[in-house]
């Protein structure tokens, strides 16, 4: 029934999976088919998948801000939970950027927009990094059902291991692109 609403389906499912309800691969799925069934909505359909994305996971990020940071603030007292907070506040948004950026392999991403918005990260740039996740996975995932149709999830799945892969590789690159950005940013603070 979504697929034959185009992108309007698609906006109603991803914010509802984004918002908290778990839709697993769901989103992915409907982009794919709304894509395949006419090319024409395709890109529409991505475009779709990003805004309702974006805008489920702020509404998920917010909620996390409202109500769990008390919580996460008692917890995070230890020498321990404030090394965590430290380092989720340094590289937890790669948590965040990485299983939105590669589709089909069902990660966590919600718990990681939850300890975002619990944690106080800056919602401009949960916002930056969530948008600069969803962009290529979604028109990539157009793009391909454009070309592939019906074939395009049985492909990804054949390529399961190359996608594991690529987001085990793209979490270290952009894990040493941070440290090396956060090493760089204090040199230059002890200059001054």
């Amino acid at each position: 029934m979504l697929a034959s609403w185009g992108p309007w389906g698609v906006l109603l499912l991803s914010i509802l999976d984004s918002g908290g309800i778990p839709i697993v691969g769901g989103v992915d799925a409907l982009v794919v088919a709304v894509s395949a069934i006419d090319h024409r909505q395709a890109f529409g359909a991505a475009t779709a998948a990003i805004v309702g994305s974006v805008t489920g996971s702020l509404v998920l990020f917010y909620l996390a801000r409202k109500g769990g940071e008390a919580y996460l603030h008692r917890h995070t007292l230890s020498t321990r939970g404030r090394h965590l907070r430290a380092w989720f506040l340094e590289y937890g948004l790669l948590t965040v950027f990485v299983p939105a950026f590669v589709p089909v392999i069902p990660m966590p991403v919600k718990i990681f927009i939850l300890s975002a918005g619990a944690l106080g990260v800056s919602p401009l740039r949960f916002l930056i990094v969530l948008t600069a996740a969803r962009i290529p996975r979604y028109f990539f995932l157009a793009w391909l059902g454009t070309r592939l149709g019906a074939d395009t999830l049985p492909y990804l799945r054949q390529h399961l291991w190359q996608l594991s892969l690529l987001a085990l590789g793209l979490f270290v690159v952009l894990y040493f692109v941070v440290t090396y950005l956060h090493n760089r940013s204090i040199r230059a603070s002890l200059v001054k």
